[in-house]
């Protein structure tokens, strides 16, 4: 990886956290707050990818998704998914 593409990944990640820290709802913007300040640093581009195609959906819908409550559609049960559940169990 060259300077540059660090430097995109890094700016890039900022972006994202920023994302989950203003998103509309209150717990909605703590949880994903929290995740991104112990995830976002080791994610990979193509985890990066994941993470933000999940913050495409709303917060209801992830909401759901991360509780349990509602099941994950197929193409968003990855990795990135079963780390966010992973952390609403542990926090």
């Amino acid at each position: 990886m060259t300077g540059r593409d660090a430097e995109n990944l890094d700016t890039r990640r900022k972006r994202l956290a920023y994302r989950c820290r203003h998103r509309g709802t209150k717990e909605m913007d703590i949880f994903l707050g929290g995740f991104a300040d112990r995830h976002l640093g080791g994610f990979s581009a193509p985890q990066l990818d994941r993470f933000e195609a999940l913050l495409q959906n709303s917060d209801p819908d992830l909401y759901g998704w991360i509780t349990g409550r509602d099941s994950v559609p197929a193409d968003l049960d990855h990795d990135v998914m079963h780390l966010l559940r992973d952390f609403r169990i542990k926090t």
